[in-house]
């Protein structure tokens, strides 16, 4: 989920076109728990195949990629390493919500309301182990090329933005702000329209970005403030204040410049900030990767998406020759060009 400072961030929308030539870092949980939640049928069971093992994560994976690489844009994707020991309330939490929300799906769709358990579906969603390899194998087949971050994938993604590696990072959460990435992008691989929860109204997703310097500079505020203002609202390592939300919390901060001043000025109370802090400002990263993308393996996709997991041959095969395209492109070009 991370943090939720949406209301004190201005972002910029732009047309996918805007990044055409762009190394993007995608942030790899986020983007599948996306496809996971969004690729379902309409009674919210997701795609699986013959032998019942969910395929959406791979349907996304695939077919997503292949229309922002058609593009021009060249993703490489950050997996998350081992989570910081403050994060495990949070996932355990997130486990108990989605057992909640699976009885929920049930209990809807024995009571036939569909629209109902489309909802509870969504917030089911489950990234299993297996799942992460599976994804892993088909970006190799794909030619895209992925890095194994040691601990937070936009820990990861942020440093290789900041050290000019690719150009954003992408995800749906403001986390990557805070991991100093210098932009961020969302909707990256979400475009199009949606139908809102409960209502019979659909909206058009377009991607946006949020340039962290235009951040501060808007807000009047340093980074390391930034940071304390999600600490305040709540990150994935922290509950947040009660009552305290981001404009609030903005507040707060210019008034009294940092946590250690809020608390003694007010009857705030935050544990473990200095801890947190730390986990943003200096979170475990590794510079030693390298990533290329290389030429698609044909027999391997088809083997792979079709044999194994069911997918149409056709429509694979036409996706292939886009990927081939975009090769034949990337070969064309020097890697300073893509910057």
């Amino acid at each position: 989920m991370g943090v939720d400072i949406s209301d004190i961030i201005e972002s910029r929308e732009i047309d996918l076109q805007d990044l055409k030539g762009k190394i993007i870092a995608i942030d790899a949980y986020n983007t599948l728990y996306q496809f996971l939640s969004i690729i379902r049928q309409p009674d919210g069971t997701p795609l699986i195949d013959r032998n019942g093992r969910i395929t959406s994560h791979l349907s996304g994976l695939f077919y997503r990629n292949v229309n922002i690489m058609e593009i021009g844009i060249k993703p490489v994707y950050v997996f998350d390493g081992k989570p910081p020991e403050l994060k495990g309330k949070t996932l355990l939490e997130r486990i108990e919500r989605r057992e909640r929300a699976e009885r929920e799906w049930k209990e809807a769709l024995e009571a036939g309301n569909i629209e109902e358990a489309r909802v509870w579906s969504q917030q089911s969603s489950r990234l299993t182990p297996e799942m992460v390899e599976q994804s892993k194998r088909l970006l190799e087949l794909m030619g895209i090329p992925w890095i194994q971050a040691p601990s937070e994938g936009e820990a990861q993604a942020a440093e290789m933005a900041r050290s000019g590696k690719v150009f954003a990072s992408a995800s749906q959460d403001y986390d990557s702000l805070l991991f100093g990435t210098p932009r961020l992008v969302r909707n990256l691989t979400i475009t199009g329209k949606r139908k809102l929860p409960r209502k019979n109204v659909y909206k058009e997703i377009k991607p946006e970005i949020i340039e962290l310097d235009n951040v501060l500079k808007n807000l009047s505020i340093t980074r390391e403030q930034l940071i304390d203002i999600g600490i305040l609202v709540g990150t994935d390592f922290n509950e947040g204040v009660r009552n305290v939300g981001p404009k609030k919390a903005l507040k707060l901060i210019k008034t009294h410049g940092n946590i250690e001043n809020i608390m003694k000025n007010t009857d705030i109370v935050v544990e473990n900030y200095r801890e947190i802090r730390e986990i943003f400002l200096n979170p475990p990263v590794t510079k030693d990767y390298r990533f290329d993308w290389k030429d698609p393996d044909v027999e391997g996709i088809v083997k792979f998406m079709c044999d194994e997991h069911d997918f149409s041959r056709e429509r694979v095969m036409g996706a292939i020759d886009k990927l081939k395209e975009f090769r034949k492109v990337k070969s064309q070009k020097n890697l300073e060009e893509w910057f």
